[in-house]
């Protein structure tokens, strides 16, 4: 069986150093997104997209290893979109005024078809709340300025401020939403370890 890594595969877009800002161009590739609003620490329905998104992710992975094409392959970490209608009033302390896309990355190999067959796995076994709210696109992002945060959330203002200034102090723009990838498990590791990729789209 064909096992792929496809954090070190993507390796300049999911493993960035903590000790410098990296400019990267992110291609165009699969998500199973949740669209939703307010505060994510306090929200019961972030809770449930998260839930949704990890049920549907997981299902797929083991259909396609158990599958003729039996790949295996590890489950790709949360990512969150997050804005506000008017992005130069968008405020690290205002969470309950944030709107947000809950996604995970899926491998190329996983089509629409796959999806709708997994679904209907979940739907038949578990059922979360927010699963019929999931879709599944692609989603190019283009040209970025990356870096990763260790820490906890609320400590990420300056490292947020370091990107920005970055994109600023080479000649371009801020565009498009606050992204942040969570590649640690936050129920496991203590909050000043935990890993959060910082990304921001530019122009």
């Amino acid at each position: 069986m064909k096992k792929i890594n496809y954090k070190k595969e993507l390796k300049h877009l999911y493993k960035p150093s903590p000790s410098k800002i990296e400019f990267s161009e992110v291609p165009e590739m699969n998500f199973l997104m949740i669209d939703g609003a307010g505060n994510p620490n306090t929200s019961l329905v972030y809770k449930e997209a998260i839930e949704a998104l990890y049920s549907l992710s997981y299902t797929l992975k083991f259909m396609i290893k158990k599958g003729e094409v039996g790949i295996d392959y590890g489950v790709m970490p949360l990512e969150g979109l997050w804005w506000v209608d008017d992005m130069s009033k968008f405020d690290q302390n205002k969470k309950e005024d944030w709107k947000w896309t809950a996604m995970i990355m899926q491998p190329e190999i996983v089509t629409k078809e796959m999806v709708a067959i997994a679904t209907e796995e979940v739907r038949n076994k578990k059922d979360p709340k927010a699963l019929s709210k999931i879709r599944f696109e692609a989603f190019k992002e283009g040209k970025v300025a990356q870096t990763l945060h260790i820490g906890p959330f609320s400590e990420e203002g300056p490292t947020i401020k370091k990107v920005h200034d970055f994109i600023s102090e080479n000649g371009y723009k801020l565009n498009g939403k606050h992204h942040e990838i969570y590649l640690s498990d936050i129920r496991r590791a203590a909050p000043e370890k935990w890993k959060t990729i910082i990304r921001q789209p530019y122009s």
